[in-house]
């Protein structure tokens, strides 16, 4: 498996193979690895080095870096970060993220991003077992002080309700971080105020 990891990286700087498919290759090879938005998630790495490869989290990115919590979410942790998809933020208002993305809304956009970070490492099995002995219902407090609820949504899928009560799936479960894990789900989690 590594000649072959050697051959697919000496291809990808040859131009012969893209990038994105020696990332792949090297995910199947590396334990724990998932790829999200087109490249690998290496448990090795933070939250945030991870997050700024993944084709699927470009306008989360921007929010992070917008919002000056790069540091922060760099840093030891553990967090579990509920991260949502380039999809999710467009399925808000027209101009919301434009307009949070202003120097001025620097606070607003703070509450919301910190409202998507649990400090802990909640992977699916800990959220299913929270849920189970919770009755059907587990909370937990986010770094922006608020709570999200979580609660199945059939048999396997972890569904996280917010504030205001909208519902978004966990779609890519369990990316292992350095610094704790990532949650990949379908919508924007709004505090209730």
């Amino acid at each position: 498996m590594k000649k072959l990891t050697r051959v697919a990286l000496f291809a990808a700087a040859a131009g012969l193979v893209a990038p994105a498919v020696v990332s792949q290759s090297w995910a199947q090879s590396a334990p724990n690895t998932v790829v999200v938005g087109g490249m690998a998630m290496y448990p090795s790495k933070n939250i945030v080095a991870n997050a700024v490869n993944s084709s699927d989290h470009t306008t989360l990115v921007a929010a992070v870096k917008a919002a000056g919590l790069v540091g922060a979410l760099s840093g030891p942790g553990p967090f579990t970060v509920f991260a949502p998809t380039n999809e999710a933020f467009s399925d808000l208002p027209s101009g919301t993220v434009s307009t949070l993305l202003k120097p001025e809304n620097k606070a607003t956009l703070t509450k919301i991003l910190t409202y998507h970070v649990v400090p802990g490492d909640y992977n699916t099995t800990k959220l299913r077992a929270m849920i189970l002995a919770g009755g059907g219902q587990a909370q937990l407090k986010t770094l922006e002080g608020g709570s999200l609820t979580f609660m199945m949504n059939g048999s396997s899928n972890i569904m996280v309700v917010d504030g205001k009560g909208d519902k978004a799936d966990i779609t890519v479960a369990d990316v292992t971080q350095s610094n704790g894990v990532i949650q990949v789900i379908d919508k924007v989690l709004l505090p209730a105020s």
